[in-house]
């Protein structure tokens, strides 16, 4: 899954919805509008710049005896943006409070796709998605090595952003309101690389030719267009022609090779604003309506989709991510791949106006925004919880790879 990340101003780590606490509920998705700004940084690229707000660091954790190098360690993995130093668990903070129920289910969808390292463990994993977090924790211990990440630099400070699924009122047909298509990718995808930008598939007849008849579905506003193409994933509440309404979702499928610009950035640059949050951007928008293509053609990058049916059973679900497994809100992350490798079991302790997480979480996904050796974006869920702390969820980050030891 391809997504952008986000970021605005407050929310506490509970208006997350009841997808983050506990993970079993579902979550809504909010008003997708006002979640752009976070994502004129996120799913599709680069999150937004904005002017940076002082950002609570995370405590420092108190020292702890570093254990001497594993022979029994499994190899790790080589090269790459980061360097991984051994720690004591005592490093981790919460380690000894969380609940480690909600995160099994992530890691038991990685154990479907496993990294190498974790294949042997795969099994022990299954088994133990019954027990309680105590024995969770003791086998965790006993059969994992945490390493505290860095920067080449030896820098274990990043920043931590999050995403989630837009819910969008659509129509199968155009009208009533309805007059921004949704596209799978065109046959002729392939035939020029890069494809033509976000305002060549506006405005000229040949790139509108090639999409004809490639409509999934019609939406009302071109801003939550551009924020479901940001996320790079969404879900669709279908006004069927027949009057019933279908719950399905768009996956990221393609793009059109065009480099993405974040909306915020460009309005900043540009000397439009000085105010690069949603609120800010809401308010020019308004003051400026025959701006609005300006400010949507300022991002070339255009996103394709294709459907997939959501029944209630995969209502509780999210995307798949770039692992290949379906995301689980709170508990799944996006990483840069060249720092930690897809299904690598996280502790992630950041702290900050938005929440204060303190957690296990497993790297199931990526972005082209998430670059860097501490650097992660957190999967928040679906709906209008969701949404808001996507939107606002921007502050300091320390992270802890939990690795195999050999028996």
């Amino acid at each position: 899954m391809v997504h952008h990340t986000i970021s605005t101003s407050t929310v506490s780590a509970s208006s997350a919805s009841s997808k983050i606490s506990p993970m079993r509920n579902s979550l809504l998705r909010l008003a997708v509008t006002a979640l752009i700004v976070g994502m004129l940084a996120a799913c599709s690229s680069p999150p937004v710049q904005q002017p940076e707000a002082p950002r609570a660091p995370v405590a420092a954790p108190a020292p702890a005896a570093v254990p001497p190098p594993l022979a029994g360690a499994a190899s790790l993995p080589q090269g790459g943006r980061s360097r991984w130093v051994p720690v004591a668990w005592s490093e981790l903070p919460g380690f000894a409070d969380d609940n480690l129920f909600e995160a099994w289910d992530a890691w038991v969808k990685s154990c479907a796709r496993p990294a190498p390292a974790f294949a042997a463990l795969c099994p022990e994993v299954r088994r133990l998605s019954i027990a309680d977090a105590a024995e969770q924790r003791a086998w965790m211990v006993e059969r994992l090595q945490p390493y505290r990440i860095e920067a080449a630099d030896g820098n274990a400070e990043g920043m931590l952003t999050a995403y989630y699924e837009p819910v969008i009122p659509a129509a199968r047909l155009p009208g009533n309101g309805f007059a921004v298509p949704l596209h799978r990718p065109p046959a002729t995808l392939g035939s020029r690389r890069p494809w033509y930008t976000r305002q060549q598939i506006d405005t000229l007849p040949e790139a509108q030719a090639a999409l004809r008849g490639r409509e999934i579905a019609w939406i009302a506003d071109p801003v939550e267009a551009m924020v479901l193409h940001i996320q790079g994933s969404g879900r669709l509440r279908i006004a069927e022609p027949d009057g019933s309404q279908t719950l399905v979702r768009v996956a990221f499928a393609a793009t059109n090779d065009q480099p993405y610009q974040s909306v915020g950035r460009w309005l900043l640059e540009q000397n439009l604003t000085r105010d690069a949050t949603w609120p800010g951007i809401r308010a020019w928008l308004a003051a400026n309506p025959q701006r609005a293509n300006e400010l949507l053609w300022s991002n070339p990058r255009y996103v394709f989709f294709q459907e997939e049916p959501l029944s209630a059973l995969d209502g509780e679900s999210g995307p798949r991510g770039a692992q290949g497994v379906e995301l689980t809100p709170g508990r799944s992350i996006a990483v840069d791949r060249q720092s930690i490798p897809y299904g690598t079991p996280v502790w992630l302790a950041s702290a900050g106006p938005q929440a204060a997480l303190q957690r296990l979480v497993l790297a199931q996904d990526t972005g082209s925004a998430i670059v860097g050796a501490v650097r992660a974006d957190y999967f928040a869920g679906w709906g209008a919880d969701a949404g808001e702390l996507a939107g606002r969820l921007k502050q300091n980050l320390r992270l802890w790879a939990l690795w195999p030891r050999t028996p």
